[in-house]
């Protein structure tokens, strides 16, 4: 059986071995899977048809210990999911930084191209050091190489398109209309590699009225509603504090990059993907769109609410400092929370106040429902709030500040805080990636420095010799 690591269509080469469809392999072990699945399902039926019952399903603490996925160690040598793919990143700050992140935690060779000498703004204009790339930079630069390439040059276009020959996937996030000005259109590119996937990240639609308007995260927040719909009653809108405008829109780029890396497996070509961060922000609102879409009048905005439902918002904890709160949720479609919520907090007596009898009746009277909580909330921390209130099956969760997100010992023993050796820094904590494969395993690498990455790069690319990368960096070129 061939591996997904060895099927042209994941290494990325542009030479399909003879009498081979382009996803040949892949259809192997997707066909595999789906026998197996039929069997077990044909089993399964087999056991019911003779009047064996289905096993009762476990414990919830049971089936969180047989649902983890258990990652390989990364010497197992099973190969990351897009080990092979080879992506041209031509992006900077956030939007396409974090796009091509994602893809090179997933395996993929991910090699940021970036003006000699100077980097792209990511780098310094961040940074509380002169000598140090910024911590932002490192943040949304983890296991990607660097080269340098003048494309203020002709020698330096001539190399960009040697490279995107070779590559896989290119992206760029620059202002609209710069990279063609370059000479790197679509239809040019396509005609370099037809199996070329083409990403482009911008703030609106090219066929918008806002085309050639600059974005940034809180614009692209401003003007696609999830700054509108943030913040409290009769209040001024608030930006959200996750950058979701640029981070949130790279991650639906980087999946429409996947899903054209396995559609090229079927048609053997290239695609272009655009993606506007309006559009993204706009797609992230469905919910309060959802809610717009029922009545005329203007939507209010919600502050920490859950609209209807009671209890369902921030208690303040002790000792009662900023960051003193926890949240509480109890589901108007599962009464049982209400009832666990106050058994847990001593107030099972509330299960007969005619105020609090149902979810409606409590939304009605959320002031009472909330000194009720409150009471109870204030004269515990909100760690131990946590712990018993979650504990007894209600959704609930202490407001944790970035200080406390960075030490915090479960997020260190999981991996999803890491530390990290930089070149310059020393030890640097970064948060790792969220997701989790049974297949596939890519460690943690640091952001690279400017250009350090050229010799390699160059080499593996297009065999350009020590020789040459010297003679490109004397020349400007790179």
């Amino acid at each position: 059986m061939v591996s997904a690591g060895e099927c042209p269509a994941f290494t990325g080469s542009n030479h399909e071995a003879p009498h081979q469809r382009p996803c040949e392999a892949f259809m192997v072990r997707l066909s595999e899977c789906e026998a197996f699945t039929l069997l077990t399902m044909k089993a399964a039926r087999s056991d019911s048809s003779k009047g064996r019952a289905f096993p009762a399903r476990p414990p919830m603490g049971v089936i969180a210990m047989q649902e983890r996925v258990v990652q390989p160690e990364v010497t197992t040598g099973i190969q990351p999911a897009l080990k092979g793919i080879k992506v041209l990143d031509l992006t900077q700050f956030e939007a396409g930084p974090s796009c091509t992140e994602a893809l090179a935690w997933l395996g993929a060779d991910v090699v940021k191209v970036e003006e000699p000498h100077r980097g792209e703004p990511g780098r310094w204009g961040f940074s509380d050091r002169p000598d140090a790339d910024s911590h932002y930079f490192i943040y949304y630069n983890l296991n990607k190489r660097s080269v340098t390439c003048n494309l203020k040059s002709d020698g330096g276009k001539a190399l960009l398109r040697r490279m995107i020959g070779k590559a896989d996937v290119l992206i760029e996030n620059m202002a609209p209309g710069t990279f063609a000005r370059l000479g790197f259109d679509y239809p040019r590119l396509s005609a370099l590699n037809p199996r070329l996937i083409f990403a482009q990240v911008k703030g609106f639609a090219p066929e918008s009225e806002h085309a050639n308007y600059l974005s940034f995260d809180m614009i692209a927040q401003a003007m696609g509603g999830t700054m509108g719909v943030n913040g409290h009653p009769d209040a001024p809108p608030v930006r959200p504090g996750p950058t979701i405008g640029d981070t949130g829109t790279g991650m639906l780029c980087a999946m429409g990059i996947v899903a054209a890396l396995y559609q090229r497996m079927t048609t053997g070509r290239g695609q272009h993907i655009q993606i506007a961060m309006r559009d993204a922000m706009l797609n992230y609102c469905r919910t309060p769109m959802s809610r717009q879409a029922m009545r005329t009048d203007q939507l209010p905005r919600g502050g920490n609410a859950v609209p209807g439902t009671a209890p369902g918002g921030l208690y303040p904890c002790a000792p009662g400092g900023l960051n003193d709160w926890c949240y509480i949720f109890a589901s108007r479609g599962n009464e049982e929370h209400w009832r666990r919520l106050v058994k847990a907090i001593g107030r099972e007596d509330l299960l007969a106040d005619p105020r609090m009898v149902d979810g409606a009746t409590r939304f009605e009277h959320s002031e009472a429902v909330d000194a009720a909580i409150t009471e109870w909330t204030s004269k515990r921390s909100k760690h131990e709030v946590t712990r018993i209130i979650a504990g007894a099956g209600v959704p609930c969760g202490a407001v944790l500040t970035t200080l406390e997100l960075m030490h915090d010992p479960d997020l260190h023993a999981r991996g999803m805080m890491q530390k990290i050796e930089h070149p310059v820094r020393g030890a640097v904590t970064v948060p790792g990636w969220p997701l989790r494969m049974s297949d596939s395993n890519v460690p943690l690498k640091c952001a690279p420095l400017l250009g350090a990455d050229c010799e390699a790069i160059y080499g593996e690319w297009l065999g350009c010799s020590p020789e040459e990368v010297r003679d490109m960096r004397q020349g400007k070129v790179i």
